[in-house]
């Protein structure tokens, strides 16, 4: 698919500016090479916009190890590390809008007490709230989930904090959680610390199932036998008929294992797109426009990049675009057809820091 006009219009003059500099540099006698290129050469632009590879490395962290590679091979790198509403979204808002952090005592999915950390933006208007913070999977042992015992209580919680110190909207992003609750936790919290106050919600998600299907979809993962998993189910079904509008059946409602249709029916949140949402603050499409090839990725790209991941809406916005797009993952469980189908010009597995430079050096090897 060919790029828009004007996007197409920008990337070619930002092109020709840079290779007019490369002219005049090599002029003066001090001409640019990079690996494969002759004196004058333009440098490849590489848009590297990955999501943190979960419990191991932070977006910044990879962006930068694939930098590393990708500058030692000539090209110039724009980093962007992204997020889709799950673990990292706030420090990557925080770190490309500005703002500042506060800690709040709350409880993990199991009821435990800890301090959980929740961000401002716009001067305090806007809190960020991550579900996995409070809720995370990460903060489980792997012998101790249970999605059937585990809450959303605490991400409840953080929010009635935020809605105390006067947030006027209130940023939820639903990734990551332990739980399968319908969001029953967080709703109690809420009343508990006082309500909302005014407050508006937006949830940011990271899938597209809606609040029934949410055991059956994530239950296994979170520690849900298949027994378990009908259980859950049954309560799911139950709870939506109990609150105040039905999210069954609304796209996005399953997130955080129902939590984002529970705020949705009770509270009235917007429920949005995490990946889309993040990558529109981080100013994404215009620096899409200068680059000559986008680096993404994830800790494991498979069948789920494509439900609401972020990887797989970089990879909508590179083919709309036309520009190539290239993965490096902890893991690649996709196959041939499988990337052929998201547009993606390479793959390569990378489970660690060296391996993420090496991709990175052969991506702008391959796009120089």
């Amino acid at each position: 698919m060919s790029a828009p006009p004007r996007e197409r219009a920008m990337r070619v003059a930002d092109r020709q500016m840079r290779r007019m500099r490369s002219a005049g540099a090599a002029s003066g006698h001090a001409s640019r090479m990079f690996p494969g290129g002759s004196a004058g050469s333009v440098p490849p632009v590489l848009l590297i916009a990955p999501d943190s590879f979960k419990g191991t490395f932070s977006a910044p962290a990879v962006a930068a190890a694939i930098a590393r590679g990708a500058r030692a091979a000539g090209a110039e790198c724009d980093l962007c590390p992204a997020a889709d509403g799950g673990e990292g979204t706030l420090s990557v808002l925080l770190d490309a809008l500005g703002g500042t952090t506060a800690e709040a005592a709350a409880h993990d999915p199991l009821g435990r007490p800890l301090r959980a950390q929740l961000g401002w933006l716009d001067d305090g208007a806007t809190a960020v709230v991550e579900t996995a913070a409070a809720s995370g999977l990460a903060l489980l042992a792997p012998h101790e989930r249970d999605p059937e015992a585990a809450s959303t209580r605490g991400t409840g919680e953080l929010i009635a904090v935020a809605a105390a110190a006067g947030a006027r909207r209130i940023v939820v992003g639903a990734g990551g959680s332990a739980t399968v609750d319908g969001g029953a936790g967080a709703l109690a919290a809420i009343a508990d610390g006082g309500g909302l106050r005014g407050a508006e919600l937006l949830v940011l998600c990271d899938v597209a199932t809606p609040f029934e299907q949410a055991a059956r979809v994530y239950g296994p993962q979170k520690g849900a036998d298949a027994a378990a998993v009908e259980r859950l189910s049954a309560r799911l079904h139950a709870q939506a008929a109990a609150l105040p509008r039905d999210p069954r059946g609304v796209p996005m409602s399953g997130a955080a294992g129902g939590l984002s249709g529970a705020l949705w029916a009770a509270h009235g949140a917007r429920l949005e797109a995490g990946a889309a949402w993040v990558l529109d603050r981080l100013g994404f499409d215009a620096r899409l426009a200068r680059a000559d090839a986008v680096v993404t990725g994830e800790g494991r790209l498979d069948a789920q990049t494509r439900e609401g991941k972020l990887v797989g809406e970089i990879a909508a916005r590179c083919r709309r675009a036309g520009v190539p797009l290239h993965v490096v993952a902890g893991r690649v469980a996709l196959d041939g057809a499988g990337l052929a189908a998201l547009g993606i010009a390479s793959a390569h597995a990378a489970p660690d820091a060296a391996a993420m430079v090496a991709a990175g050096r052969t991506v702008a090897a391959r796009v120089g």
